[in-house]
């Protein structure tokens, strides 16, 4: 038989390899199939094998979030948050996982206690976890495969253990480092036993195992995930914050389930960015491509372009940090922040020096993350965190359960918007992202790490649609993070004349060696014309994609 090449694009853009070939780290993956990008090449395998006993891409996003609960303990637990955006059936649905805070929380009773902030770790920061139930709900709604088969390769990692890969060690050891110093009472003891049972943190290339963290997802499997909301895990988690003096209670939990919202967007110079809306911080991204949509950048490598995003980014956290709360709290809405008008108003604002801008007046009106794709159209964009890296430093004992510190967010000033309130659900920090043009999935990206989200989704979008990278090159463009005023970290990579030059626009430029610093990401492009999948994952991380 002749061969022949078959579904040929019409059509040279970022789907195209060779206008970007290899530049630092590695080549982009391609698949028809399926595929799955995440930081964890054991992660992403395990969401692969799900497709191929049958699963859809919901299912694999699943598989692939719960094994790295595992496998990435130092970025997520079971005890976390989580969002995703699903494209299934020419739809995109957006799901909000994210936990509020205890009933029993109040600001009177922690400045009563001499605080004039939330903690950073223990039991006070700890909100409801929305975790399980994501992977229940998604199950429920979209998957193919019973939940037991999904989450089995999570339990057998966990029963049997994995090598620790060298990322993930290097942060254990450091989060190791950091508790031993800090974390001295009792409520801290179940972490050690968990993380560094023999008085350390495994090494580089070690087998780690965690029976009880095995015994916990068989637990969410077989009740979907009802035990941990309503039953036997739910009062054990409550039991442990009563005994240590937490707010978090059964019933907390037991009223907790998660929502299924409208995703937001803003259109882009021909393309549709999609973001979970408020509480998350998704619409910090959104905002600064909405200002920045009215330049033109014809150079990747311009000084004028990296100025002109960390004008806009600042411009966007700080109205996001004024007005971003939980949704049925915030006083003005995401309409409003996200309308054109606004926009150009913000816009005016940016000239050739570095600024020190403050919220405006809109018109009235630690994380893991993963792409996956199959071969029906289903996509996925999932995320989810512990926040901080581990979180809380809270385990509860002899279950696994490593908790998030969520509410280290909220304000215990009343007259913030984001003020602590019972039942409340505080700005977060996860986003997960998707790209459309004219209705058609072009497919999901994220990059993890606190702050940096939104600054990372701005820079991989631009240098998608405005560069016309694929989706690996878009990865491994050096990138900045503003961190506050006019202080800005940069890449070693980054051109060392930008970075002058930035400096003498009035940015306080500083070099990062810590690729940390500078969030980790994954994209899945799907070729809308031909149905080939495009991957790149993160090579500031232990980083992969698994393709079919």
């Amino acid at each position: 038989m002749k061969q022949q090449i078959i579904n040929q694009p019409t059509e040279q853009s970022f789907y195209d390899h060779e206008r970007y070939p290899y530049t630092s780290r590695r080549s982009v993956t391609y698949g028809k199939k399926g595929m799955v990008a995440t930081s964890q090449p054991l992660a992403a395998q395990a969401g692969l094998d799900v497709l191929k006993k049958g699963g859809n891409a919901i299912d694999a996003a699943i598989a692939t979030a719960a094994c790295l609960t595992v496998v990435e303990p130092t970025s997520n637990g079971i005890g976390g948050d989580a969002f995703a955006l699903v494209w299934t059936k020419g739809s995109l649905h957006g799901l909000n996982s994210s936990g509020p805070a205890p009933q029993s929380i109040s600001i009177e009773t922690l400045k009563h206690e001499g605080y004039d902030k939330i903690p950073e770790y223990g039991w006070y920061p700890v909100t409801v976890p929305g975790a399980p139930a994501a992977w229940a709900e998604l199950s429920s709604r979209f998957g193919k495969l019973p939940l037991t088969e999904v989450l089995q390769p999570a339990i057998t990692y966990a029963e049997e253990g994995y090598p620790v890969s060298p990322v993930l060690g290097k942060y254990w050891k450091r989060a190791f480092e950091a508790y031993k110093k800090q974390q001295k009472g009792n409520e801290f003891k179940s972490w050690f036993e968990t993380f560094a049972p023999d008085g350390r943190p495994p090494k580089i290339g070690e087998v780690w195992r965690s029976p009880d963290h095995a015994a916990t997802l068989k637990e969410i499997a077989e009740t979907n995930a009802e035990s941990f909301y309503r039953g036997r895990l739910a009062d054990s988690i409550s039991t442990a914050s009563k005994s240590e003096g937490g707010f978090l209670r059964k019933e907390d939990l037991a009223a907790f389930h998660p929502e299924w919202v409208e995703p937001i967007k803003a259109e882009y110079k021909g393309y549709e960015v999609w973001e979970i809306p408020p509480n998350g911080q998704g619409i910090v991204a959104l905002m600064a491509l909405n200002i920045l949509k009215g330049f033109d950048f014809p150079e990747a490598d311009s000084a004028d372009r990296y100025h002109k995003q960390i004008e806009a980014i600042k411009l966007a956290f700080m109205d996001a940090k004024k007005y971003v709360t939980d949704t049925t709290h915030m006083k003005v809405a995401a309409e409003s922040l996200l309308s054109d008008q606004y926009a150009e108003e913000r816009r005016e604002l940016i000239g050739r020096q570095a600024m020190m801008p403050g919220p405006g007046t809109p018109p009235k009106g630690g994380t893991v993350y993963l792409a996956a794709a199959d071969e029906e159209g289903n996509m996925v964009s999932f995320i989810q965190s512990n926040y901080m890296g581990f979180g809380s430093g809270i385990v509860v004992p002899n279950t696994g359960i490593s908790l998030q510190n969520r509410g280290h967010d909220f304000s215990l000033d009343p007259a913030h918007d984001n003020c602590l309130r019972p039942g409340k659900r505080t700005y977060h920090t996860i986003i997960p992202g998707f790209l459309t043009k004219e209705g058609n999935a072009i497919g999901p990206f994220g990059v993890m790490g606190g702050y940096m989200q939104p600054q990372g989704h701005v820079q991989v979008i631009m240098n998608t649609v405005d560069f016309q990278q694929n989706p690996q090159s878009a990865l491994d463009a050096p990138r900045w993070q503003w961190i506050e005023g006019k202080h800005v970290l940069v890449e070693r990579s980054l051109p060392q004349h930008i970075a002058e030059e930035l400096a003498r626009k009035g940015h306080h430029v500083k070099v990062s060696l810590d690729a940390g610093d500078f969030g980790r990401g994954q994209i899945i492009w799907r070729n809308p014309e031909t149905g080939v999948l495009a991957g790149g994952t993160e090579g500031r991380t232990d980083g992969a994609v698994a393709a079919w």
